[in-house]
């Protein structure tokens, strides 16, 4: 079975791993890939986060009155998915429960990856689906892994994001990667936020309600826009010094400092009726610096 999938459409291509259905190589015309190659110090492109964001206290999920062990992020991200569909510009991946996430996650589900491209860039989108009998808890992630400097003719802090709408709320950090009750006054001015590895010491930035569905991410000569659909929040992370910053929106997040629950009570999971699907998306577009 074919372990990668290459699909294109006008200056855009991409490749797929069957592994993770990880998006491992986005490339523009005259740009080249612009996602991170997976090489030290981290080693992932683009991770799919399911069916957690993030870490749970203690590494525990709790249900029923069990507990199961459970890595940060979850499974996801670490599974072969089935090809379900492969055209020449579009792919459906696909991972559903089995004796061995029962044993971690006792639920059915689903989780689709659809990946789709056309001319004017990459959609990408999560279909996380309750074909059993009980409620569905989960959360779900993206965590594309971009170069910065994209644009390889400008220093890093020559790079920004330019967000929709002004973004004046205070975010949020981990500690000790659970999610502090801390509010930290944004390094945001207005809708820009001019970029440098200080903002990350700290790891992660977290938007939990962030007022904007989309920004712009680049330097003076280079440029994409990154937009979402149905997530409730954003992360930005790099490790200080590497050559990457991470645009992750996100439908859930890490436990709060102080909770360890039932997982279906933990703030910033979703629920999935039976029988019912929720989706969730992002794309990525090629824009002229300053539009």
């Amino acid at each position: 079975m074919t372990e990668t999938i290459d699909i294109a459409a006008g200056p855009w291509s991409a490749r797929i791993l069957r592994f993770g259905a990880e998006l491992a190589a986005l490339s523009y015309r005259g740009w080249g890939d612009i996602l991170w190659p997976a090489t030290d110090p981290w080693r992932r492109h683009a991770p799919n986060l399911f069916p957690i964001v993030g870490k749970l206290a203690g590494d525990r999920l709790r249900h029923g009155g069990q507990v199961y062990s459970f890595g940060q992020h979850g499974f996801a991200r670490d599974r072969d998915f089935t090809v379900i569909e492969a055209g020449v510009d579009h792919c459906r991946l696909r991972l559903s429960d089995d004796d061995e996430t029962r044993a971690r996650y006792p639920f059915a589900f689903t989780l689709d990856l659809v990946y789709r491209i056309d001319a004017s860039g990459l959609s990408v989108t999560y279909e996380v689906g309750n074909p059993g009998g009980e409620v569905l808890p989960a959360s779900v992630g993206a965590h594309p892994a971009f170069l910065w400097p994209l644009d390889p003719g400008a220093a890093k802090t020559a790079h920004h994001l330019l967000f929709d709408e002004a973004e004046p709320a205070p975010v949020r950090r981990l500690e000790g990667g659970l999610l502090s009750p801390t509010l930290h006054e944004t390094p945001i001015r207005g809708r820009r936020l001019d970029l440098a590895d200080a903002l990350f010491v700290d790891d992660a930035l977290i938007l939990d309600a962030p007022v904007s569905r989309g920004l712009v991410f680049g330097g003076p000569g280079r440029a994409i826009r990154f937009s979402w659909a149905g997530f409730g929040q954003l992360g930005l992370w790099m490790k200080p010094g590497a050559g990457w910053l991470c645009i992750e929106p996100w439908a859930g997040f890490a436990s709060p400092l102080g909770f360890d629950g039932e997982f279906a009570d933990k703030p910033g999971v979703f629920l999935v009726a039976p029988g019912e699907t929720r989706e969730f998306s992002y794309r990525v577009e090629a824009i002229s610096p300053g539009a």
